[in-house]
């Protein structure tokens, strides 16, 4: 790691590297140049690790939102139409996607040393900035959720969200797949609505905090951020 040079890739980089940027994003695809200009505006910031003897080929890089308040949704993040954040302003720093290039590299850790690097430099520019947080997904969630029995459902939900199944009757004995579905769903009625946001966070909660693999988190990304010293603070 120690050989490794961070840089900033801003709208003004070169070209080629601006298309590996759009070739190699992992998380949320950049879908055209305009996109990936509001992903480099003065309100972001993109960074990435270059080996001296790749100085064009980025190893890792992360994307970075300034925000006044926590974000919610990585929707409002990726508007090309939104009006540019006062950085005055600014007491969030959103990290929305970090994207590891190489395949042959897979394993190796560059992650957790990127995003303290960054943070330090963020720091650096913004001395009243002091909020950092993720906005992931959560990959595995929906195959843990569709393989779950009705049983196991009902055990991992517990007997008070249980009595709140009686509120949608097509949940009634449900499997994981059902369940997954219905989350799936746009009931037009409030009260669905807010079941629906009950359940799924309760869901994803457990998900996140009790299924492990040999005392890890199941979840990759929840892995991959929990292991770097991230805790979860809200479920959207």
């Amino acid at each position: 790691v120690g050989l490794l040079e961070l840089h900033p890739i801003t709208w003004d980089s070169p070209a080629s590297l601006l298309e590996k940027l759009m070739r190699y994003e992992a998380v949320h695809e950049i879908s055209s140049w305009a996109d990936l200009r509001n992903r480099l505006d003065s309100d972001r910031r993109c960074y990435a690790f270059f080996h001296p003897r790749m100085p064009r080929e980025p190893l890792i890089f992360v994307e970075v939102a300034f925000v006044p308040d926590m974000a919610a949704d990585v929707h409002s993040l990726l508007d090309e139409k939104a009006p540019l954040e006062d950085l005055r302003r600014v007491r969030w720093a959103i990290f929305y996607s970090i994207s590891n290039t190489q395949p042959g590299l897979r394993g190796v850790s560059f992650g957790n040393f990127l995003l303290k690097r960054v943070i330090d430099e963020l720091q650096v520019d913004f001395p009243k900035l002091r909020n950092f947080a993720t906005l992931s997904p959560i990959p595995g969630f929906s195959d843990w959720l569709r393989q779950l029995s009705g049983q196991a459902l009902a055990e991992t939900l517990g007997p008070k969200r249980v009595k709140l199944l009686t509120q949608a009757p097509s949940l009634t004995d449900a499997s994981g797949a059902q369940m997954m579905a219905w989350l799936q769903s746009s009931p037009e009625r409030k009260n669905v609505q807010a079941l629906q946001r009950t359940l799924g966070e309760a869901l994803a909660a457990h998900y996140l905090a009790r299924e492990t693999v040999r005392g890890q988190p199941r979840d990759p990304v929840a892995r991959f951020h929990l292991g770097n010293g991230a805790r979860v603070e809200r479920i959207n």
